[in-house]
């Protein structure tokens, strides 16, 4: 079975390596190497304890949108499905940088398959995007989530589109544009997984249509899809990549405020900086090298931020991307 993340051996998308030499030297000086190697040991278990959470979250908010009679039930339980919907893309992200099992194993792949499927994405498009975008971290042409999915013009409409219905065209036509310059057979690979996705869900969606009628169809998958999974999408996107220094590769993501609530919501998908520093360890790991590294935040003079804030000055004060918010 070929490998999920298709490697490239692009010479240009090695910007942050040779950007982060020095840095990734010293931010090991902030963390004991016998602390480092527990923190990069992989548990299945803890993993698949996130998975059986979620599955009864899923469970449980899909019987509740199925038998929901009163509309102002369907938001909560629209944004508790469309979460577990892009938590599933989280699960993906765990999968493709082999961080379940101890080694590389085949398990990961099949694993990063179902879980790219379950939000209709090509678990190998997804893959090859985002190491190609740690590779080229900085650069704003090589780095391919900068280069074709943030937004191109400083409007708040325009970001808002991020929190919509919206997002879905303007995702798939950012990844679609990057695909074209893959290989023929990778892009084979990437159409197969898709139309296979896609199969899955018009399934899913003919079969709730059979069983319970449009609306229970429309309730349980189209909505959540559609409407739910983007706003977690867009609160989650804010804190990665939007405010940050280009002229310092420590900062070169946003430092985002640890918070029990987010992490488990967003499965430690809030703490991106600090996946970005050590990319090898575990998403149930790093509030712990969140905390570990507050000295080399503070000797930096870098400030950790909350959701809130950063949805203010994103949305409301329409501050640009990529860029250094005063």
């Amino acid at each position: 079975m070929p490998p999920m993340n298709a490697v490239t051996h692009d010479p240009r998308l090695n910007n942050w390596r040779k950007a982060s030499h020095g840095l990734r030297r010293e931010l090991a000086g902030f963390i004991p190497k016998n602390r480092l190697r527990e923190l990069h040991l992989r548990r299945p278990a803890r993993h698949f304890l996130v998975v059986a959470r979620l599955a009864l979250i899923l469970a449980l908010s899909s019987w509740g949108l199925w038998v929901a009679t009163n509309p102002v039930a369907w938001v909560p339980l629209v944004l508790i499905q469309g979460l577990v919907f892009f938590d599933a893309t989280v699960l993906l992200h765990e999968a493709l940088h082999h961080l379940i099992w101890q080694g590389h194993s085949g398990r990961e792949r099949r694993l990063g398959l179902a879980y790219g499927a379950f939000t209709g994405l090509s678990a190998t498009q997804f893959s090859r995007w985002h190491l190609d975008h740690h590779a080229a971290l900085g650069d704003p042409e090589n780095d391919p989530k900068r280069h074709h999915l943030s937004p191109k013009r400083n409007s708040r409409l325009l970001k808002l589109a991020y929190f919509t219905p919206l997002l879905l065209p303007l995702y798939f036509r950012a990844a679609s544009r990057e695909t074209a310059t893959y290989p023929p057979e990778l892009r084979r690979r990437i159409r197969r997984e898709r139309a296979a996705a896609v199969s899955i869900h018009l399934a899913v969606a003919l079969l709730l249509w059979w069983t319970g009628g449009p609306g229970v169809a429309l309730r349980v998958q189209v909505l959540p899809l559609f409407a739910g999974f983007p706003v977690w999408f867009g609160i989650n996107r804010a804190g990665q990549h939007y405010w940050i220094d280009p002229g310092d590769p420590a900062r070169w993501g946003t430092l985002v405020r640890g918070s029990p609530l987010w992490d488990t919501l967003f499965l430690w998908s809030n703490y991106h900086l600090e996946h970005h520093y050590f990319p090898a360890i575990p998403f149930y790991n790093l509030p712990k090298v969140h905390r570990l590294l507050q000295p080399f935040y503070e000797a930096r003079g870098m400030r950790a931020v909350g959701y809130g804030e950063l949805l203010w000055r994103w949305l409301i004060l329409n501050s640009p991307p990529h860029a250094r918010w005063s």
